[in-house]
């Protein structure tokens, strides 16, 4: 991996289809978006190939519909990365991601 500790930022609008039902009245972006993003980033970053597995993610706090979400990335190895998802300065998400090459 060529970058070192890199940060990346995304903003799960309040129109995105997967909130109507997650929660209706009260919608929260699901962990599966966020990670998602996580994924696409870390791999534009550090080009990586497919996500191949998630040993760890644990998710501290919710993320609400336009808040935006900083990503920072601190590699581990040639085909893994370390992340933690921020909301300001609040700890949303934190885990790692499995690449292939």
């Amino acid at each position: 991996m060529t970058a070192p500790d890199s940060a990346a930022v995304f903003v799960v609008p309040a129109d995105h289809p997967c909130l109507p039902g997650h929660f209706p009245g009260a919608p929260v972006v699901p962990g599966v978006v966020l990670l998602d993003h996580v994924a696409t980033a870390a791999r534009a970053t550090y080009g990586l190939g497919p996500l191949q597995g998630l040993p760890r993610a644990k998710f501290a706090a919710p993320v609400l519909p336009g808040q935006a979400v900083r990503i920072a990335f601190a590699p581990r190895d040639v085909q893994r990365v370390g992340f933690s998802c921020f909301v300001e300065d609040r700890l949303v998400a934190t885990g790692e991601m499995a690449f292939a090459p």
